[in-house]
């Protein structure tokens, strides 16, 4: 230990032991140090012999070993030995996080709000917000400069930033702002993925990790989760505004009235935006029908909401049936692989109540109603065969300050492991769950599906980053 102390105390000399010496004397920059070894002394004679008083009360350093015998000469604790852990900082860096104005006609969210920037920038990083990026989610330019924040009106300054955070991927305009190993986090959007965009990305070496692709500790994804929670419950909303006599509906409440019976509601998928949907109609009082191939979401979803429900299979029958008399549809199927299948037909669409609402919230994996097609929040909806169609698919976005909080509260600690880290190199190493995300790094593909489906290389994130690339 004293010599890794002497070493502190820039000491150039060779540090030995002084068990044979008593006392060994070193120069410092500072003065002297005395380091002593009173194993051999056998009394408090001994001591002052060897002069032990001038030692201690000059103003230089004094090292003891076995100071047993010397207790007395001293008052308690005096020269006593603390010994206290320190936290290991692993990072410390500074880094500076650019929040551009979403550009996508349909994208309300920011990926940050003004309490997440304060946090943030409590930390010492720096954050530029674009000017009016907040304005659709209704947190004004104001309320980012009050939390911290640099606003301006250039997109540049913006994309200058060691890191960019938003919802939507950058389009082709904006990827010219971006420097070789800048780091990007944001959404993917397969849909909206091409060959020319990908090569973009690996010719500015950008790190890029799409959020919805981010794992948590029990395994789910909790960006998706949320937004499907979201999802859910806007969908039944939704649907109950579009059932009004005004917007074309049949001018039914979801919840009926006492002698009137309730809607009736139809849902495809017990998954957590079925569930989320599930919970929504049954709390305002609707009658709901759940159907799921997968038996064990229906358990699940029984045993959630701690009632019997009227549950059943993909049965085309039995489904059309139940649509013979639905006020609403809500189409919630999720597939792992590429398109959903069609599950409801033209025919049973054109069989449904005049007036009803279907919401296809699977449209961003292309719909499971035949009949269905994609619709933007300035024009959400259109009529076929007398059924009102809403096929939107960024449902959260209709709600754009609630869905913004839910993405900035999963962000934000991210963002702050990145610089606990020191870079984002080490953040990835040390997080497998994070690596999982990551898409391009320093212009390697690394999704094998992105790769495999453009031709491009495919290059593995875990050897890369064990390459120290």
């Amino acid at each position: 230990m004293v010599k890794y102390i002497m070493k502190s105390l820039q000491c150039t000399e060779e540090v030995t032991s002084p068990t044979y010496a008593l006392v060994n004397e070193y120069e410092i920059p500072k003065g002297k140090v005395y380091h002593m070894d009173l194993y051999r002394i056998k009394d408090e004679d001994e001591l002052l012999n060897m002069g032990i008083e001038e030692y201690w009360e000059s103003a230089d350093y004094n090292f003891i070993e076995w100071p047993d015998i010397a207790q007395d000469f001293f008052a308690e604790g005096q020269y006593a030995t603390q010994t206290e852990t320190l936290e290991r900082h692993k990072g410390g860096n500074k880094l500076s996080i650019g929040i551009p104005k979403e550009i996508y006609e349909d994208e309300n969210r920011i990926a940050l709000t003004p309490n997440s920037i304060r946090a943030i920038i409590g930390h010492g990083h720096k954050v530029i917000v674009e000017s009016g990026a907040g304005e659709k989610s209704h947190y004004t330019d104001y309320n980012y400069s009050e939390a911290g924040a640099q606003v301006t009106e250039s997109r540049k300054e913006v994309y200058s930033c060691d890191v960019i955070v938003k919802i939507a991927p950058p389009t082709m305009e904006e990827l010219s702002f971006f420097k070789p190993n800048q780091v990007l986090l944001s959404s993917l959007l397969l849909p909206r993925m091409n060959e020319p965009y990908m090569r973009a990305l690996k010719s500015r070496k950008i790190i890029a990790i799409a959020m919805e692709y981010l794992p948590g500790e029990d395994g789910t994804y909790p960006v998706v989760r949320i937004m499907s929670e979201i999802a859910g419950m806007s969908a039944i909303y939704t649907a109950g505004e579009l059932l009004s006599a005004g917007d074309g509906g049949r001018g039914v409440l979801l919840g009926g009235i006492s002698g009137v019976p309730p809607a009736k509601i139809v849902i495809l998928g017990a998954g957590v935006v079925g569930e989320f949907a599930t919970k929504t109609a049954l709390a305002m009082g609707a009658s709901v029908r759940i159907f799921d191939n997968d038996v064990s979401k229906l358990m699940r979803l029984q045993s959630i909401v701690g009632r019997h429900l009227h549950t059943s299979t993909f049965n085309p029958v039995y489904l059309a049936y139940q649509l013979l008399s639905a006020d609403v549809l809500i189409a919630a199927v999720h597939s792992k692989s590429g398109r959903v299948p069609i599950l409801v037909t033209e025919e049973m669409v054109s069989k449904m109540k005049p007036g009803s609402v279907i919401m296809d919230i699977s449209m961003d994996q292309g719909g499971c109603v035949e009949t269905s097609e994609i619709t933007s929040h300035r024009n959400p909806t259109f009529i076929k065969h007398d059924v009102i169609h809403y096929g939107v698919p960024n449902i959260p976005s209709k709600v754009p300050r609630t869905a913004s909080a839910a993405i900035s509260n999963i962000l934000t600690p991210m963002v702050l492991r990145m610089a606990d880290q020191g870079s984002i190199e080490s953040l990835l190493y040390d997080n497998k769950n994070i690596r999982l995300g990551v898409y391009s790094y320093k212009g390697c593909i690394t999704n094998k599906y992105l790769a495999n489906r453009f031709g491009l290389g495919y290059q593995d994130i875990n050897l890369l980053l064990a390459s120290k690339m």
